[in-house]
């Protein structure tokens, strides 16, 4: 079991040892730090931080140690219970909040949580600012609230309704070509709050929903991570109920992936290409996506006549770079929308809002928008880390033995070939290497990331 401590926040495995997993004592020994981290940002009388979370098990538990930590350092909480991580961010500059907090460990499976760690403006954390909550953890030195000046907890169950209002405000919004269109749509929301909020998304859009796996109870009926290979019961029901499409998002509702008309796999990588496109076609501008996203991005942009920017993998990095370039609309590959008019974070709702729009202006079935954009297929894998490895000197290893080939480091090692390229990366948030590749035939892509599979193994001799 694992507890994995970084920039990114702080994840584990529920149970089992202080320090090796995440345990009680860990959830509040890592939210004092937090709270410490938020008094340093400037001096005021009174300090707020918004805590939401998703519909995981240990999530009551895990909360309730946050925020009873949070206001016995003096300050006010704000409670959201069940919300999701968009909601949660707009929350934050909502209430002029000092930070917040985000009880998910998104995509992994039900024994994991984790604390996503905001600032004031609603956005993931600076790797300093992560640093030094990482330091003040270890220092030990945080000091509480006396008790005439211990914080207190607020419930507000408004925000998903108050997120969802915000996005029908929204130019491109096309609330009412929407509703033309008589849409119907079945719905994995994972039994997470994606069954909430995704429905009620749907409704005030007028789009007729069929629900499966949206009750918010923390089981999960299927591996999270909104993948092919878990998605066999969304697929089947789009095609039983006759549907327009199918949609899934995660457990904390920052990833989101369609299946067409027939059952098939929009593919992931192509929801922000969709979106995009859409975005792209009424209003001149910029994209961004993650190093480790497809191709089709940048096809799609050049396009329109903007310019695409490749940054490091991990949202915060997304931000930075769509804040340098101006970017209007950008995110992930892995179904992260981000659209700035809205905010700076990965949001499945307002996707799926302008997804709405792009389909029902061009009144055609998904799977022609599909076959619409360029061509890429994508291979995902993993290798599993064990403790001695050294994964540094494994990069640097491939690095050396393609130096001939476009190579980018500022994440891990990129190499770029002419017809296809290929990713290799630490993750943030497991104890694994991700290998990314992409090429134009799904055989070429797999075939490409088992080739680097197998150099990797060689290199660390596993």
């Amino acid at each position: 079991m694992t507890l994995i401590k970084s920039i990114s926040g702080i994840r584990g495995t529920i149970g089992g040892i202080q320090g090796e997993n995440l345990t009680p004592i860990d959830a509040v020994k890592y939210a004092a730090a937090y709270g410490a981290w938020v008094k340093l940002q400037r001096e005021k009388k009174r300090y707020r931080v918004v805590v939401g979370r998703d519909a995981r098990i240990s999530g009551k538990m895990i909360q309730q140690l946050v925020m009873n930590t949070l206001t016995g350092m003096g300050i006010d909480v704000v409670d959201l219970g069940l919300s999701t991580t968009p909601t949660v961010e707009m929350a934050v500059t909502m209430e002029h909040a000092d930070g917040g907090i985000i009880l998910t460990a998104s995509h992994n499976p039900k024994q994991w949580n984790a604390l996503k760690l905001l600032n004031s403006a609603g956005e993931f954390l600076s790797a300093d600012a992560g640093r030094k909550i990482l330091d003040l953890a270890d220092s030990g030195d945080i000091s509480f609230s006396e008790v005439d000046s211990l914080g207190s907890i607020h419930r507000n169950d408004a925000y998903i309704d108050m997120h969802i209002d915000e996005i029908l405000e929204l130019p491109l919004v096309d609330v009412a070509a929407i509703k033309k269109a008589g849409f119907k749509v079945v719905v994995d929301g994972v039994n997470s709050t994606g069954g909430i909020a995704v429905p009620l998304l749907l409704d005030a859009l007028g789009v007729q929903s069929v629900k499966l796996y949206c009750t918010p109870n923390g089981e999960f009926p299927h591996n999270p991570e909104p993948l092919k290979e878990h998605l066999t019961d969304l697929m089947k029901a789009v095609v039983e109920e006759k549907a327009d499409f199918g949609i899934v998002v995660d457990p904390d509702v920052d990833r989101l992936a369609f299946v067409d008309e027939k059952g098939a796999m929009f593919g992931e990588e192509y929801t922000l290409v969709a979106v995009a496109d859409y975005v792209l076609s009424q209003q001149k501008g910029n994209t961004v996506s993650n190093m480790s996203s497809s191709r089709a991005l940048r096809d799609i942009t050049e396009k329109y006549g903007g310019s695409y920017t490749a940054s490091a993998v991990g949202e915060v990095n997304v931000v930075a770079m769509m804040k340098e370039t101006n970017a209007i609309i950008g995110g992930e590959g892995n179904g992260g929308i981000i659209y700035p008019e809205l905010h700076y974070g990965r949001d499945s709702l307002v996707g799926i809002a302008l997804f709405l729009s792009h389909l029902a202006q061009r009144n055609g079935a998904v799977s022609e928008l599909r076959r619409e954009y360029p061509s890429y297929f994508f291979s995902k894998q993993k290798i599993q880390l064990t403790p001695e490895l050294d994964v540094d000197a494994v990069l640097k290893a491939i690095e050396k033995q393609y130096s001939s080939e476009e190579i980018n480091t500022i994440d891990g090692v990129k190499i770029d070939f002419p017809e296809n390229w290929v990713h290799l990366r630490k993750s943030n948030t497991e104890p694994i290497i991700r290998i990314y590749a992409e090429a134009k035939s799904q055989e070429k892509a797999d075939k490409l990331a088992q080739e680097f599979i197998s150099e990797i193994k060689a290199i660390a001799k596993l």
